[in-house]
Parts: structure tokens; sequence; C-alpha cells
């Protein structure tokens, strides 16, 4: 008996490791796919005008977004990983669409150097996330209830124009988020330690971790990039 809940216990395991390094594999690329996206946004004057000529192209982006994201969260149990797997293509493609402002508004040696960064930070914090025997749990709780305050906080800035705030926001939401990338990395490897080995939607739950891991490395950036400044 002893045996062979060791055994099940080290495939398990093996499963779990196999299964995040796929997680990382689906977040690279999606980042791939959204830098290209973004790269090739920028060399057509003719989608640059579609997105940012009129009061509506962000918008819909937006929107769109926001449905994908909701959508394969919402349906990840029923549809099949194939169309999981597209959404999340998409999501990421649309994201880099957006991610073509970047390119337009700083200069490409700071958007390099805050990638770099962001690149440091992020497996740093991760492996953190991945190796540490403490319990990061509780952390989520604040985590989220810090976001929701650095989301209202940016919204509020939006009319006060205050660059104090800004400053604020800019530093919060990177600590926020250097957390979260800890955080979602534990959670992440812990789910899947709790799957039986071979489970067959082991793949799904890959896909929503790095959809989780995603999110977290494109907000880091985009704070850390706030924090180099020096726009066009």
């Amino acid at each position: 008996m002893g045996y062979e809940r060791n055994y099940r216990s080290t495939s398990t395991e093996a499963v779990a490791q196999t299964t995040m390094n796929k997680v990382y594999g689906w977040m690279s690329l999606a980042l791939v796919i959204s830098t290209v996206t973004a790269l090739l946004t920028v060399q057509s004057p003719a989608l640059l005008s579609l997105i940012y000529g009129n009061r509506w192209g962000i918008w819909v982006l937006i929107i769109a977004e926001f449905a994908l994201v909701i959508g394969v969260s919402a349906s990840i149990n029923r549809i099949s990983f194939g169309a999981a797997a597209t959404m999340l293509a998409l999501y990421a493609a649309l994201n880099g669409v957006m991610l073509s402002s970047v390119l337009l508004l700083f200069e490409l040696t700071v958007v390099y150097t805050a990638f770099a960064a962001t690149a440091l930070t992020f497996a740093s914090m991760s492996a953190i996330g991945y190796f540490t025997k403490r319990d990061l749990s509780s952390l989520g709780s604040y985590l989220l209830m810090g976001l929701i305050g650095v989301i209202i906080a940016t919204v509020i800035n939006v009319f006060l124009a205050s660059s104090v705030l800004d400053a604020i926001i800019t530093y919060v939401g990177l600590f926020i988020f250097v957390g979260l990338t800890a955080y979602d990395t534990q959670k992440i490897k812990r789910m899947l330690q709790l799957q039986e080995a071979g489970f067959a939607d082991v793949r799904k739950l890959a896909l929503m971790g790095a959809l989780n891991l995603y999110l977290d490395f494109i907000n880091l950036f985009l704070y850390i990039l706030r924090l180099f400044g020096n726009r066009r």
C-alpha cells in the first residue's frame, strides 16, 4: 500500500511538472503572437487608422478582449481543447493590436529594456512561487483588493490627471503584479498536483494557467514601462 501510494504521488507529481512546462510554453506562445501582431500593426497605416482614427476602434477591441476572456473562462469545461487554444491565440492577437500603442508612444530602446526587466522579474517571482514551501494563498485576497483599488484610482485619475496619483498607481500596480506572479504560479502548480495522472482535461487547465500568467506578464510589463517613462 505504501509503495502504491508513493508511486501514485510520484506519478501525479511528474504529470504536474510536465504540464507546468506546457503552461509556460502556451504563455510564451501567446507572448510571441502578441509581439508579432503588435509589430505588424504599427507597420500598417490602414490598420492604425482603423483602430486609432475613430473613437470606436479601441472600444471594439476592449469589448472583444473582455468577451474572449470571459468566454473561455466560463466555457472551458464545455468546449474542446482546440477551441480553447484558438480562443487563447485570438485573445493574444487582439491584445497585440492593443499593445501596438506602446510602440507608438515609447522609444524602442525603452520598450526593449522594459521587456527585459519584465522577463527577469517574472522569471524570478514565478520561480519563487513554484519552489517556495510557504503557502501564498492568504495573499490572494489582499492582492485582489489592491488590484480593484488600482483600477478605481486609475479611472479617477483620468479626470484628475494627477502626476502624483499616477506615480502611486504605477508603484502599487507594479507591486501587485509582482505578488500575483508568485501567487498565480503556486496556485496553478497546486491545481495541477490535485489532478489525477493522465486526467484528460489537464490540457485545458494548462491553457487557463497560461492565460493567467500571460496577463500577469503583460500587466507587469506595462507598469514597468510606465515606471521607465521616456515617451516619444
